[in-house]
């Protein structure tokens, strides 16, 4: 009984004032096996109650040790593994067996101490122990009869419960909630999805443009609600796809612990943030899950903000790692808004400080990200609405005019280019003859006479505004001069039937009115 108590006692020591925890126990080996989940230096623990004899079986056993902590390492990816081997024992083999200490085998990375804690020797070999760690080892000897089963359960039962609680407290970490606002993304954005499949296509940007996404000419015009709706739309199915499974797996991780309604928080607030940066920094059509998926990215790093032990010996390095590929490709892909992605990040960690853990408060932390979130939202929108040039892409307003084109709408494009030119300087001659065929559609001749004209004067070899010129000067009565651009589209592109018919009916023009 007085080994059972050491025993026990060293157990409850290590767990209770050393921060220990069991990992293995066997009862019919009286082996308990014990590490330090929060710091990684610290050796593991080996105790093991049993009568030593000979100190072959010492060597042997010490031996098997080692290659457990070869197993060990493996599992805990460490790169060195220290194991204290402690045998509680009335008496020291009764041969020498200092050298079978000194003189086993080591593995390369795996170092393994052990002491003898037998009743003669148990003063000595604490005191030796006790170099090893920061809080006395106060074990004061007992007489045989002092002790009591009693207290021997408990010991026993109070180093379970300690380390049991420790653990239940961790998970309780990471299972304060179900998931139900991450399944409820997941389907409206696949219902948006379909319904952009319908009505168009999720590649198409008429569509896109119908249905919310970012698109800063619009959003400068007072539609504020597109830095929500984007959150909903994906472009393509790859998009969907991609967007959907980041979803369910950050989802669903993000609102076990944190609850449904943080979650919420900090899926929209990052999702938002993520549009706004976006709005602010890249003038392309955007759209997507992608900003309010990386704002969980930033949920979990806040764990590793508030609980960095436990955030690196469980997600720590897989969240890092992932979010590492995941910017990376978000850099080197063209047509990845990166910037969102970034705002995203941002945005969820902020949101996730202004909320917290569930039923922990930290109001003054609380209070100061709240402060950080609505200046870092203020100035991106104030700086967003200060520089609209920077906010818009001439790509973009050419490319959905294009579309409004072939859906014959004249007004809303010539608003769209109109606007855009009023706030753009170095337009390109693409833009000004897209501007210029809108006029001839809506019967602005003089119009478009000066937008052509500008279009020829960037680029003079640009055939197709050369012929659109000679149309407006027929329109205008004035023959020559559209007989002179007829001539020059038809040098430029000579192969082109369209410019060689139109000088034909010109010239014969010409002839009719001669006679």
């Amino acid at each position: 009984m007085r080994e059972e108590h050491v025993f026990w006692f060293l157990a409850n020591h290590f767990v209770k004032e050393e921060n220990y925890r069991i990992f293995h126990f066997s009862k019919e080996q009286n082996e308990l096996w014990l590490e330090n989940p929060d710091n990684k230096q610290a050796p593991i623990l080996r105790l093991l109650n049993c009568e030593l004899d000979w100190s072959s079986w010492l060597e042997r056993d010490i031996q098997l040790t080692e290659a457990n902590g070869e197993k060990i390492k493996k599992q805990s990816f460490r790169k060195k593994l220290d194991i204290m081997n402690l045998y509680v024992s009335p008496y020291p083999p009764v041969d020498d067996y200092q050298h079978r200490i000194s003189e086993h085998p080591t593995h390369p990375y795996i170092k393994v101490q052990s002491y003898i804690l037998a009743r003669s020797l148990l003063s000595e070999e604490l005191s030796k122990l006790q170099t090893n760690f920061t809080k006395k080892i106060d074990y004061a000897p007992i007489n045989d009869e002092d002790i009591q089963i009693e207290d021997i359960a408990e010991l026993k039962k109070d180093t379970f419960q300690i380390s049991a609680h420790r653990v239940k407290k961790e998970q309780a970490i990471f299972n304060y909630g179900k998931p139900l606002f991450t399944y409820i993304f997941i389907a409206l954005q696949v219902i948006v999805f379909i319904l952009l499949e319908l009505n168009g296509g999720s590649t198409n940007t008429t569509t896109l443009v119908t249905f919310g996404a970012k698109f800063n000419p619009l959003i400068l015009e007072g539609e504020w609600w597109r830095f929500v709706a984007p959150i909903f739309i994906h472009i393509g199915f790859l998009h969907i796809v991609m967007n959907t499974l980041g979803l369910y797996y950050l989802g669903t991780a993000v609102e076990k612990m944190y609850g449904s309604f943080r979650f919420l928080w900090i899926y929209l607030f990052a999702g938002v943030l993520g549009s706004i940066a976006s709005f602010v920094f890249s003038p392309n059509l955007s759209a997507g899950a992608s900003g309010a998926i990386y704002g969980c990215f930033g949920a979990l790093l806040y764990l590793g903000l508030i609980y960095p032990k436990l955030f690196f010996r469980t997600l720590g390095m897989n969240v890092i790692v992932i979010l590492i590929l995941n910017l990376g490709i978000s850099f080197t892909v063209p047509s990845i808004d990166y910037v969102g992605h970034l705002g995203g990040l941002v945005g969820g960690f902020i949101a996730t400080g202004m909320v917290h853990f569930p039923k922990k408060k930290r109001y003054l932390s609380q209070f100061l990200f709240i402060v950080i979130g609505i200046l870092i939202t203020s100035f991106l929108l104030f700086y967003g609405y200060q520089k609209p040039v920077s906010a818009q892409s001439e790509a973009t307003i050419l490319q959905l005019s294009q579309e409004y084109i072939q859906d014959k709408k004249y007004d809303e494009t010539y608003a769209l280019l109109h606007d855009y030119s009023k706030h753009s300087k170095n337009l390109s001659e693409h833009f000004y003859f897209q501007l210029s065929y809108v006029e001839i559609q809506k019967g602005m001749l003089k119009e478009a006479e000066s937008h052509l004209q500008k279009a020829i004067n960037i680029d003079p070899s640009f055939h197709e505004a050369q012929f659109n010129l000679a149309l407006v000067y027929l329109q205008l009565q004035e023959i020559e001069k559209a007989r002179e651009h007829v001539i020059k589209a038809t040098e430029l592109a000579p192969s082109n039937k369209d410019y060689q018919n139109l000088l034909n009916q010109i010239n014969n023009l010409s002839v009719d009115e001669g006679e």
